[in-house]
């Protein structure tokens, strides 16, 4: 196990690179896992927003040792996040760094959640008495959802602490899978900006998979009733605590936006396209489609 000891091998911090600059992180179940159709939003704007922010940028998602054989490349600990890794390492945690084999080759951090699977009664407890959310036992989503959020909370406790709270850190997080570490870094007072990003709202995908008319019944359906017959109840009050817990509310289209300020009951503050090189790639979320035709 590493020790945050042993730093010998960390690179040296480049001079000329400003300290005080933010670093920006993003985060989402499928980094270098490829899913559904964030994937490909991740890699499309992978390469531009690498030339813009360097390695002051950074993604994070689970690590999921099949895939990452393909896709990631383990690299040695650098000067700025380097410090937080290896503590992070020798107190159990298991957290990859390297870069994403993909177009722009950006940092990424990995984080093994079944690693952690030992403490998942405990994050279920916490998460009760933390933000209010019980859920079933049996679900394996959830408890992924959970535990990634735990872990992640940590992760950006540790960095903030390290760094002496001296450099802004940004957070982006996609999706409620990776939302649950949204209300725990409020509840912590951690100093980091937080984004919350919707592609599609979890409870508008089941609606227009069995609703006729789901848009012009928007202003009249009762989210909490729908979510419980539905049996997602818990995981639409994780989406809504991420929504409602994150300094930015953002979502990528305008009948998105219209979606999650009524199920979600807060509007979105901006309105982000998928993925950057638009006239490249035409990477609209897979639900979304189905939204445009209900």
């Amino acid at each position: 196990m590493s020790s945050i000891r042993n730093i010998s091998r960390l690179k040296k911090a480049d001079p000329k690179e400003d300290q005080s600059k933010p670093i920006l992180f993003e985060i989402a179940w499928e980094v270098c896992n490829q899913v559904g159709g964030i994937y490909t939003v991740l890699r499309s704007k992978a390469a531009v927003t690498t030339e813009d922010w360097g390695d002051r940028y950074c993604l994070i998602g689970p690590y999921v040792e099949h895939k990452a054989d393909v896709e990631f490349e383990e690299l040695e600990l650098g000067p700025t996040l380097g410090p937080t890794i290896e503590a992070l390492r020798a107190a159990g945690m298991k957290i990859h760094y390297g870069r994403w084999l993909v177009t722009g080759n950006p940092r990424v951090l990995l984080i093994d959640v079944s690693a952690a699977a030992y403490k998942l009664n405990e994050y279920r407890h916490s998460f009760w008495t933390d933000c209010n959310i019980n859920y079933p036992d049996g679900d394996i989503e959830t408890n992924d959802c959970v535990s990634f959020g735990y872990l992640l909370a940590q992760f950006f406790e540790a960095l903030t602490n390290s760094l002496h709270h001296k450099r802004p850190i940004i957070a982006q997080f996609h999706e409620w899978l990776a939302g649950a570490a949204i209300p725990l870094i409020k509840k912590r007072n951690i100093p980091v900006a937080t984004v919350f990003t919707t592609h599609a709202t979890l409870l508008g995908r089941y609606l227009c998979a069995s609703t006729q008319n789901f848009y012009e019944r928007l202003p009249w359906i009762n989210p909490d009733q729908e979510a419980g017959d539905r049996q997602i109840y818990h995981r639409y009050c994780i989406e809504r605590a991420a929504a409602h817990g994150a300094d930015v509310f953002t979502t990528v289209s305008d009948i998105t936006a219209i979606e999650a300020d009524h199920l979600l009951k807060r509007r979105p503050e901006k309105v982000l396209p998928n993925g950057l090189r638009v006239e490249k790639f035409a990477a609209l979320h897979e639900f979304q489609n189905l939204h445009r035709e209900a």
